[in-house]
This record gives structure tokens, C-alpha cells and sequence, in this order.
């Protein structure tokens, strides 16, 4: 098999996002002919190539811009002197199809009581990796749970260290106070992710935010915390409450408007 195609394989495998670029029509003189293939990764190296020069440049970058946003793109190229936005001086022109393979998102349910279980639960069917993470889970019974539901028993602080966090992570803190949160925070606002809310009132939440500002914290880190978490639906029972967090969370996800609680 196709070594490149190995490597795409086995990223998809162990849940690396990896973006395949393919020249699909070519007319004139090009450096590449159609069929040929170029893996672009989130950290801009490459495996293959699509021609070199300015054409790689601009795929690799229209890859990543695809890694991002996880839209496919079809892309095309000017080889030719005459044209203003040439990529080089062969003659010809090149069309490239930049299909991104993303992981699944993950989701971080951070508490293992009453509303993070209704959220492990309720996430199921939504298409993430769902982590549910406490440091207290010794009571916690996994078959009560769906299969796709993870558990990991660490402190929030150490997090960081055992989970992939980057762009495409969800974070629902729904601990069981304050102290934790002062705690544990920092050490997740150091990461990438799309989205970090905290359960409970504003009055909580101002207790927290203090705590973080006290531990030299950046204003522009706090801000990227959503609190009070959810959509304002109301909700009273964890299993409501655990709605109206997802709601928000796949609002996120699929970059829909949010109005203000």
C-alpha cells in the first residue's frame, strides 16, 4: 500500500487531525500530475507533495484553514507569467482537493455528582469522546453509564497532563465547589480549547474569579470562562440542567449564536 496512505491511516487511527491534500485535474505544463497526494498535520509539516514552491505553500496553508474549521475545500492554482496571482512559471494550472480528517471532539465533564453524571449520559449519542474526571470516583458504577463514556480519576489540576486538549475539546466544570475550581482552573487556562463553562451562580463564580485573579491569573484567560454554564432554559433537575449545558456546548461546536443568560 501507499506509504502516505499508511501515514493517513494510521493518524486517523490514533486520532491525530491531519489534513489530505489531492490534485485532481491539471492542464498545461505542472510540477505534479493528477493522483498525487500531500498529508498537511496541525503543526505544518508535511508528507508528500503537491508540486513544491508557491502551490505547496498555498495548499499547506488552505490545509491548516481546513484543519481548523473542518470544511473540505477545492482549490485552484495558476502556473501561467500572465496571470497576477501566478504560484510559478511552468504554464500550466492545478485544482486540489483539501479534505480534512479531524478526531472527534472531546468532551471534559469535570465532577462525577448529581449533573455531571446526567451529562455523561446525555452526551452519548452526540458524537464525543466523553470523559467524565473526578477525584473522588471509588463509588462511581461504569455500568450504569454508556460504553463511550471514559472515567478518569485525577485531581483537575493535573488534567493537562493525561488528556489531548486543543481546539476541538469542550470543558463542562461541574465540580462540587469553589475551592476546586481556584484550584484546578489555572492549569486548564493554560490550554487550547473551545469551550471552558463553570457551574454555578454569579455569586460563586465571583468567588472563583477573585481566587483566580489572587493567583495572578490574566484577565484575558478568565474571560474565555463561560459562567453561569447553559443555555437559560430554566432547568432544575440534573437531567434539565445537563440539557441546557450540551445545548450550549453544541451550540459552540457548530459556531451558532449564543444570547446571553
Amino acid at each position: 500500500m501507499d506509504t502516505l496512505i499508511d501515514q493517513l491511516n494510521n493518524s486517523i487511527r490514533a486520532g491525530t487531525p491531519v489534513c489530505l491534500c489531492v490534485v485532481i485535474e491539471t492542464t498545461g505544463a505542472v510540477p505534479r500530475k493528477a493522483s498525487t497526494k500531500m498529508l498537511v498535520f496541525p503543526d505544518g509539516h508535511t508528507t508528500g507533495t503537491v508540486g513544491g514552491g508557491g502551490v505547496e505553500v498555498a495548499a499547506t496553508k488552505a490545509a491548516l484553514e481546513a484543519l481548523k474549521d473542518g470544511k473540505t475545500r477545492l482549490v485552484h492554482y495558476s502556473l501561467s507569467e500572465e496571470s497576477d496571482v501566478s504560484m510559478g512559471v511552468c504554464g500550466g494550472e492545478m485544482t486540489v482537493y483539501i479534505e480534512p480528517q479531524m478526531t472527534q471532539p472531546l468532551l471534559v465533564v469535570i465532577g462525577a455528582g448529581h449533573v455531571g453524571k446526567a451529562v455523561a449520559k446525555a452526551a452519548s449519542p452526540l458524537g464525543f469522546r466523553i470523559v467524565l474526571t473526578d477525584d473522588r470516583m471509588e463509588e462511581l458504577d461504569a455500568s450504569l453509564f454508556p460504553a463511550n463514556v471514559e472515567f478518569l480519576s485525577a485531581k483537575m489540576v493535573d488534567l493537562p497532563k493525561l488528556l489531548p486538549f486543543d481546539q476541538s475539546t469542550f470543558i463542562v466544570n461541574v465540580s462540587r465547589g469553589t475551592d476546586v475550581d481556584i484550584e484546578g482552573l489555572p492549569s486548564l487556562l493554560q490550554q487550547q480549547f473551545a469551550y471552558l463553562g463553570v457551574i454555578g451562580s454569579l455569586k460563586r463564580w465571583a468567588h472563583t474569579r477573585k481566587g483566580l485573579i489572587e493567583q495572578g491569573v490574566p484577565q484575558e484567560q478568565i474571560q474565555l470562562v463561560k459562567s453561569p454554564i447553559g443555555l437559560d432554559i430554566r432547568g432544575e433537575t440534573p437531567e434539565e440542567i445537563a440539557i441546557s449545558i450540551l445545548a450550549e456546548v453544541i451550540a459552540v461546536k457548530n459556531h451558532a449564536p449564543i444570547l446571553a443568560n
